[in-house]
């Protein structure tokens, strides 16, 4: 059969793609054959390792034939499949599988590689059929076709047995022109030419300045281009107000103008490069169900066409930006994402996953949970501090859907708890309730919020940036406060969080940051660095300026910008003459402290959409304005100068740009290429330098990148404790990578950064993009940070002990990193970071092919690895200070809120914490509990809620004084929002301590709102929790916030500080006090909860470290500090460090 194509006609010069198919007879099992060489395209990580023929035909698409007549497969180390002992499957048109789920107990499948046997020799063809009638009507293009037979019966022909040819079908019968002509008369094209009139105009490009060069068209038509001026003269154009031309300029938008007038100016747009404003959203369905998934693009202008790719691979009949799938199949499930273009270029969307489930669509057994128990309840049963409590997986389901297909489904189904049981756990002297998760189900998710909150800060000395404005797509959302604090709860369906701080008092440079946050929910702490301002000088508009940037002493300048005279231009487009005040800021990578300044994320949009990364020789912000009236000002035909000595990797040299970031989505656009050229500095000196010219307009802030394409991920977890559990991975922590530049021996200068990327940790850790090498191992290195609400957290020691079960990742492949935490060469630095050489695994290196460094086409890979899997750790200093909640709840995932009345945050998103502020006369500091129970409440009255305990923490010039800030359960509604509970709160010091005195505005407080709580026992003190917010004339503290950290953060700073609205890195152990107890000065035999869990470390997980006594003392103060004030410390104000006593 003949198939034809037809395309309509246009005109133009069309690029035809012919996909032709190509059909194969199969090989008899008696002709030759040969092995194909050995490939290994994946490794056991995961769910096991699959050498597929179709990813294999991926890589290597010409090194496998097309119907391979057997497959043998064999370790990396030599050893056949089947000597391994292992569960394999195997199909030589399939390819190799081994699943670990297969294998024994606590087994994994070998690293496998295959290699497939083929036939050997090529047929022949026979002649070219004649080609078929052209089937194109008039005015179109179409495709003749011819087709060829392989003549071989048993040997594989190669080449296509299609070809197709373009022709052109006849040309159309003219028909006489009909139109009526309001002025002149019509010509052969039938548009209305007016003879005697010419039409003068005039172009200016965005920001007012001329337009040279700009091509101006009549219905496709080219007429003429502007001149150096942006003028443009056209004969015989009428002005009838019917006439539109077209005008084209690269790098702005078209634009068509109805012309009135015998003269005229155009003012153009930018291009404004294509943005993806949401992504298509993950499904989980049943089969048999619908589903939707949306892809909305934004630019100027808009964009013409869209494409669908499901699992990589293009769905030829999907071109809209919604794509509904019906009556879904299992073969359907994987990941979708949409490709939209336009003439500005192309981008891709995120990918989304859709799971189609049978009906058991969340698994009803829970997941083991561990929780750690009080230190008086050791469990013989488990020999361990540690209960399994349970856990529902957070993961989506499929549950009953209404009949409307949506882009984002109007309720969501998680997997959560369907049952929980009571358990009684045997302590020292009392039972100790617990619930258990024993069965899970589907049912509509917990609705959360995202939040991002921090402070606003100079890079070079912490100053506030105070009152300055927040934007956010162009519009102001927020403000930061005195202290350069703020907080932005983000808009629901926000994919890209880009921010925009601007400073009212003209200290700080205009920063735009992507902040990554939490898409579950909750609040995530950013600290953003701003650039100072330069101080303006004074330039003649009239003459050639130049100015040098550079910030680091002893070191030539890295970049030059030239103005020549009468460049400037006022908004309006006339041309500026006098005097200009000019601030220019440089972000100079070589000055490593200014890496966390570093604007947006340093990613720009690939021609395919694909969002690819840079790597920075320097940012400038350029601020122009009249000396006189301090007129903003824009300049055109600046030339920008890098001193290519600066630029050590040859590579670069070619393919440096210059570019200009987009405020409002956060990417950087191309503003043009740098061409190596030659200059004299002073007489005899010859330099290189990489120059490119520019606008200076609307943006204001340039960079010199150049893209980068070796690429990899760094897999990073954060844990609550050195004990580095799975249970204990602390979600919402940023983690930072910084990437230096390649190390000497590499040619390059080893002191500067390239980049600056941040990563928020989920359940699963974070995978942190940064460059790499596969050829030298030390090509590139990388520093790694966490931070948690402005608490640095801990990275794993590498001396004066090196262990690899620690630090998370197995030799060879950790000497191959080269690991060092920051204070490797001198204990005085900082613990809080640790830096690698960022080397790309090898394919062929088993060890290598499990973390904790990932190739970029791996991201899914290093996303869902298992806890297993090599990666680096960081840890929070735990302090003395231990919470327990009868209802489990991880405060970094509000997913995990469980509906019961027992629950301490009885409602998700709106959190209140409360702390009571004890003072202990002492020579000791004293560890006290909370023991917090339902109280007026039928359903909870007499039950716990949970228990806090705290050590207190001696003040620093009275060594017979310590304080504690002390968390107990707010009194309020319960979750069914129907009754309120007044908490009945137990505060009880450990140990022989009398109560001395109670806040007389608190005993009023109580007194007055009845009912009042048993006061007999004199060594405790006991209350039905107020339900107002006393404020620290009654030593109570209580804040409201929709992040339980935050919330908790807020009220401690203002309870260790002893005022209701202020904030103390030091206890205050003489203001804002509730309660006071007087203590033995015996020390008590009983242990405390930190000697208990130091000395049952061992016993209960094997990669725990014991910590000295000395060191425990030492950590105590800024682990039970708030986040923010993370300084204090047992040292005196002299300096002098003070002994720490038991």
């Amino acid at each position: 059969n003949q198939v034809s194509y037809l395309w309509p006609y246009s005109g133009l010069v069309l690029l035809i793609r012919v996909l032709l198919l190509v059909f194969f007879s199969s090989f008899p099992s008696t002709h030759p054959s040969q092995w194909s060489t050995w490939f290994n395209v994946d490794h056991p990580g995961g769910r096991g390792d699959y050498e597929q023929l179709d990813a294999i035909r991926f890589y290597y698409r010409t090194r496998v034939c097309e119907t391979p007549k057997a497959i043998e497969a064999r370790t990396t180390e030599w050893i056949p499949a089947r000597e391994t002992g292992e569960t394999v499957h195997a199909d030589p048109t399939v390819g190799f599988w081994c699943l670990n789920e297969e294998q024994g107990p606590q087994l994994n499948c070998s690293n496998y590689a295959v290699r497939f046997l083929c036939p050997k020799g090529l047929g022949t063809w026979g002649p070219w059929s004649d080609w078929s009638p052209c089937p194109a009507l008039c005015g179109q293009v179409g495709v003749q076709l011819r087709h060829r037979n392989c003549q071989s019966d048993s040997l594989l022909c190669s080449g296509p047995k299609l070809d197709g040819k373009a022709c052109n079908g006849p040309e159309c019968p003219k028909t006489a022109c009909s139109l009526q002509c309001v002025m002149g008369q019509a010509n052969s094209d039938c548009e209305c030419m007016c003879e005697e009139h010419t039409m003068l105009g005039s172009v200016r490009s965005a920001g007012g300045l001329v337009a040279k060069g700009a091509a101006i068209l009549r219905s496709g038509k080219f007429l003429t281009l502007t001149d150096h001026n942006g003028h443009f003269r056209i004969p015989n154009i009428c002005p009838d107000g019917n006439t539109t031309l077209t005008v084209r300029l690269k790098g702005h938008a078209p634009l068509d103008v109805v012309v009135p007038k015998s003269k005229v100016i155009f003012y153009f747009c930018f291009l404004e490069k294509l943005h993806v404003l949401s992504n298509p959203e993950s499904k989980v369905r049943r089969a048999g169900q619908s589903a939707a998934f949306c892809c909305k693009v934004a630019g100027t202008p808009q964009p013409d066409a869209y494409q669908w790719f499901h699992n990589n691979t293009l769905m030829e009949k999907e071109s809209e930006s919604t794509l509904v799938i019906r009556d879904l199949h299992p073969e359907q499930s994987g990941e979708y994402y949409c490709r939209a273009s336009g003439p500005t270029g192309a981008i891709k969307t995120k990918t989304a996953t859709l799971r189609i489930l049978d009906e058991h669509s969340c698994n009803p057994k829970p997941e083991s949970h561990l929780i750690r128990l009080p230190h008086d309840c050791f469990q013989n049963s488990t020999n361990s501090f540690y209960y399994d409590v349970g856990k529902c997986p957070p993961s989506r389901c499929a549950e009953q859907l209404d009949n409307g297909i949506r882009c984002k489904d109007k309720v969501s189904y998680c997997c959560g708890v369907a049952k929980m049981e009571e358990r009684q756990l045997t302590c020292q002297g009392y039972q100790l309730p617990t619930m258990v998760v024993t069965k899970c189900g589907c049912q509509k998710c917990v609705d959360t919020k995202a939040i991002v909150h921090g402070r606003a800060i100079a890079a070079d000395n912490g100053e506030p940036m105070r009152f300055g404005h927040i934007f956010m797509n162009g519009v102001r959302i927020s403000r930061t406060g005195y202290k350069g604090t703020f907080s932005i709860q983000i808009p629901q369906d926000t994919e890209r969080l880009v921010l925009t701080f601007m400073d009212n008092m003209q200290k700080f440079v205009n920063t735009t940051k992507v902040l990554p946050f939490n898409t579950k929910g909750g609040a995530v702490y950013h600290e953003i660095k701003l650039l100072r301002k330069k101080a303006p000088v004074t330039i003649s508009s009239t003459e050639t300026n130049t100015l040098e940037l550079g910030e680091v002493e002893s070191q030539e300048p890295m970049v030059q910008i030239q103005i020549p005279p009468y460049s400037f231009y006022k908004e309006n487009g006339e041309v500026f003459t006098g005097n200009v005040s000019a601030s220019v800021t440089f972000l100079d990578p070589r000055d490593i402290s200014t890496a966390a300044a570093a604007q947006s994320d340093l990613n720009f949009i690939g021609d395919e959409g694909d969002t690819m990364p840079l790597r920075t020789y320097g940012m400038f912000s350029v601020d122009f304005r009249g000396e006189e009236n301090n007129e903003p000002l824009n300049a055109g035909e600046v030339k920008v100068s890098l001193d290519s000595a600066q630029v050590q990797m040859s590579e670069h040299l070619n393919t440096m740009k210059l570019w200009s970031l987009n405020p409002e989505t956060g990417l950087w656009e191309e503003e043009g290429s740098l061409q190596v050229e030659k200059k004299k500095r002073g007489k005899r000196e010859e330099r290189t330098f990489l120059i490119g010219n520019m606008e200076i307009r609307e943006r204001r802030l340039f960079n010199l990148d150049v893209p980068e394409n070796r690429r990899c991920y760094v897999k990073v977890r954060a844990f609550r404790s050195e004990r580095f559990m799975p249970s204990e991975q602390v979600e919402g922590v940023v983690i930072s990578l910084i990437n230096m530049e390649p190390k000497a021996g590499y040619s390059t200068n080893p002191r500067a950064w390239g980049r600056f990327d941040s990563v928020v940790t989920g359940p699963n850790g974070a995978c942190l993009p940064a460059f790499c090498d596969e050829q030298k191992a030390d090509a590139y290195t990388a520093y790694v940070m966490a931070n948690l609400g402005g608490e640095e957290l801990e990275a794993v020691p590498s001396a004066p002990k090196f262990n690899p079960n620690l630090i998370g990742v197995p030799q060879p492949y950790l000497g191959k990193l080269n690991y060092m935490r920051s204070d490797h060469e001198d204990p005085r630095v900082k613990k809080t970071a640790f830096s690698i050489n960022v080397a790309k695994p090898s394919p062929n290196t088993a060890e290598e092919g499990n973390g904790p460094v990932y190739p970029f086409e791996n991201l899914k890979e290093c996303e869902e690895a298992p806890f297993s899997a090599a990666h680096f750790r960081f840890s929070r200093v735990e302090g003395d200070r231990y919470d327990y909640n009868t209802v489990p709840f991880n405060e970094d995932d509000p997913m995990s809120w469980t509906e019961d009345y027992l629950s301490w945050w009885p409602k998700p998103m709106e959190y209140r914490a409360c702390y009571i502020k004890v003072k202990i006369n002492s020579p000791h500091e004293i560890n006290v509990r909370s023991r917090n129970m339902g109280g007026t409440h039928p359903k909870t009255v007499g039950q716990l809620y949970g228990l806090r305990d705290t050590r207190s923490i001696r003040d620093m010039d009275q060594t017979s004084v310590s304080a504690v800030c002390l968390e107990f359960k707010c009194s309020g509604m319960l979750y069914d929002q129907e009754r309120v509970d007044r908490t009945l709160v137990k505060v009880i010091p450990q140990g022989s301590c009398k109560r001395d005195h109670v806040n007389s505005m608190l005993q009023e407080y109580l007194v007055n709102h009845l009912p009042l709580a048993v006061n007999n026992d004199t060594n405790e003190f006991t209350m039905l929790a107020p339900l107002d917010p006393l404020g620290h004339n009654y030593g109570i503290y209580t804040v409201t916030d929709q992040d339980p950290r935050t919330a908790k953060e807020i009220a401690l700073g203002r309870c260790f500080d002893g005022t209701s609205d202020g904030t103390s890195r030091v206890m205050k152990t003489n203001e804002g006090i509730a309660l006071t107890f007087i203590c033995g000065d015996r020390e008590v035999t009983r242990q405390n909860v930190f000697q208990t869990m130091q000395r049952s470390q061992g016993q209960t997980v094997g990669t725990s470290i014991v910590r000295g006594e000395s060191r425990q003392n030492r950590r105590r103060q800024r682990a039970n500090a708030p986040r923010s004030s993370r300084r204090r410390s047992t040292r005196n104000p002299e300096g002098k460090r003070t002994k720490a006593r038991n």
